[in-house]
């Protein structure tokens, strides 16, 4: 006589790590191309100027900051050559950065209609966000090597490994804007801090300027904001100059360390999202 066979099924809650969809971000990349494309239309539709816009920001915030840091609050002094072409070198990949992470950090509220109604792998919202910003950097690049021709300042060597910076400086951005992404969908305060975090983030990353104006023993801690090793081997691979070796590694592992607290606390978060938002 046959025996039967009995099988427990146990069904418990996903961890936070196998909540994280590498498999499906994959089948779903075509997805993930039309989201980009999707934001980079919506950014230009009905626009004068169009991607011009991506060289006028950075021009812009270059020209005030040369008058009121530059002349009148001296840093100018700190910067060998045009205080103008250091500045803008910083904003161009500053600029991205800043976009980014506000783009990301806004998109999944922005795409609720999508995400109450369709499943998909919730992460390609905040990644579109911040693939569709570089178009406006590879503009801003392409004008920085227009400023460099008209300054007469020859790219250096070392300019071949600067997409390394910019690699880093998507993996910064992902970190912040998925995590800041994910705690908009639950607590709606956080859009107002962005943009003061942001601009607080800003001065304290050496953009404005050299990094020779920080003691050399608070070095290692400053560069704990990742965004400072970013900015310091993309400057000095494109104009020319040192690299600070400990800086940059310390950069490069704490955006390792950013996006993976931004990865957990939205995949522990996610199944949330269709329910709050």
């Amino acid at each position: 006589m046959a025996q039967s066979i009995q099988r427990k099924l146990r069904i418990e809650p996903a961890g936070a790590w196998q909540g994280l969809p590498l498999t499906e971000l994959w089948r779903y990349r075509e997805l993930l191309y039309f989201f980009v494309w999707r934001d980079i239309k919506v950014r230009y539709k009905q626009t004068v100027l169009g991607a011009l816009w991506a060289i006028i920001q950075p021009v812009a915030a270059t020209l005030l900051f040369t008058v009121f840091f530059g002349r009148l609050g001296g840093l100018s002094k700190q910067v060998t050559g045009s205080y103008s072409l250091f500045v803008y070198v910083g904003l161009s990949l500053w600029t991205f950065y800043a976009n980014a992470v506000s783009l990301a950090a806004n998109s999944l509220v922005g795409s609720s209609h999508l995400i109450s109604k369709v499943y998909f792998p919730r992460l390609l919202i905040p990644i579109s966000a911040i693939f569709s910003g570089l178009v406006d950097f590879v503009v801003a690049f392409g004008f920085l090597l227009v400023l460099m021709a008209v300054y007469q300042v020859p790219p250096s060597l070392l300019i071949m490994i600067s997409p390394v910076f910019v690699l880093g400086t998507i993996v910064v951005a992902a970190g912040a804007g998925i995590l800041f992404s994910a705690l908009i969908v639950s607590y709606r305060d956080f859009r107002y801090v962005i943009t003061f975090v942001v601009q607080l983030w800003l001065f304290a990353t050496p953009v404005l300027y050299a990094l020779d104006i920080i003691p050399p023993k608070w070095r290692l801690l400053y560069a704990l904001n990742p965004m400072v090793g970013m900015i310091v081997g993309f400057r000095n691979a494109v104009l020319g100059g040192p690299m600070p070796a400990d800086l940059i590694v310390v950069g490069f592992v704490g955006a390792g360390v950013l996006l993976v607290l931004g990865l957990r606390y939205f995949t522990t978060v996610e199944r949330r999202f269709a329910d709050v938002i």
